[in-house]
């Protein structure tokens, strides 16, 4: 395994999520594989770890570990893959619950660092922005075939920027002349939206909402809380790294409600029944020291909730 993605809230999240060392977790975010060996490290021979991946990258950075299972496959289907692998693992050939679910969500180091891939706006290399390679739209797709209307729509909702209109007349006019094919080609169309000495903080909002499109990534999240619920044993434990306040608020929501809108749906007796208790109630924090050291970290916010008894 290569060192390519340094975790965030390694310890805290590691400690919160395992109950039992003879246990089964899932990891859905394997990236560069420092959760999954510090759950490893945590386990005895009869643990293991399913981890889930859609980057080809992170598949091939895999662990060889004979307690573990690589699963190829964006996180919201883990209710069939658990199904699948778990029917497997089961000593009895029956369905199993899994003991913890990790989600380290946002894009990997490897992925930022890796220039042709298209993440930041650090490299002019080609918009692509997918995390899974072997299809779907690109970065450049959107920007060249979304309308202006659909383009204010993401750069609002996804990149919560004030100025949405002025950015996707900007890219639309760019585009008329000829295509938008690369990072620099898209930073230089909006230049002129740029704040002064906060470009650096715009362009990285700018870029999260074509990634979180590219990828489907608000679609990915709700689909996998829906499907944690459905894979976890009461008292299982899921930990949920988050980065900005879109994902943060949908899984704050799904944990205190039961859905990622945050609507308080009662029974008649005015309870409201979630899948999820809080086990923190306040978001964990990562250290001045490892903000210092690793920049990812900054908005970092761990969330750790239980499986309710059905």
């Amino acid at each position: 395994m290569s060192e390519y993605h340094t975790p965030v809230l390694l310890e805290e999240s590691i400690s919160a999520l395992i109950s039992d060392p003879s246990g089964i977790y899932a990891d859905v975010t394997f990236g560069g594989g420092g959760h999954t060996a510090g759950i490893l490290s945590r386990l005895n021979e009869d643990g293991h770890v399913i981890a889930f991946d859609r980057d080809g990258d992170a598949i091939r950075n895999r662990i060889e570990d004979s307690r573990l299972t690589m699963v190829r496959a964006d996180f919201r289907f883990i209710r069939n893959y658990v199904l699948y692998e778990g029917h497997k693992l089961a000593k009895d050939g029956q369905d199993i619950l899994l003991d913890g679910i990790l989600a380290d969500l946002g894009v990997s180091s490897h992925q930022f660092d890796t220039a042709d891939r298209g993440f930041s706006f650090r490299y002019d290399a080609p918009l692509d922005m997918r995390m899974n390679q072997e299809g779907g739209i690109t970065a450049a797709d959107v920007v060249n075939g979304y309308s202006r209307e659909d383009l204010e729509r993401i750069f609002r909702l996804y990149g919560e920027v004030d100025n949405a209109r002025k950015l996707s007349q900007l890219i639309v006019a760019a585009r008329s002349g000829s295509a938008i094919t690369t990072t620099g080609e898209l930073d230089k169309a909006i230049g002129s939206a740029l704040p002064k000495f906060a470009e650096h903080k715009f362009l990285a909002k700018v870029y999260q909402a074509l990634r979180i499109e590219v990828n489907h990534e608000m679609l990915s999240l709700a689909k996998f809380l829906e499907g944690a619920a459905d894979s976890l044993k009461p008292g299982g434990r899921l930990v949920v790294i988050t980065y900005h306040s879109l994902e943060d608020r949908m899984v704050k929501n799904y944990i205190k409600t039961g859905n990622t809108e945050g609507k308080e749906e009662k029974d008649m007796y005015g309870v409201v029944h979630s899948p999820f208790k809080a086990v923190n109630r306040k978001p964990a924090l990562p250290t001045e020291s490892e903000i210092s050291s690793n920049t990812r970290a900054r908005s970092a916010k761990l969330r750790v909730a239980e499986r309710t008894a059905e």
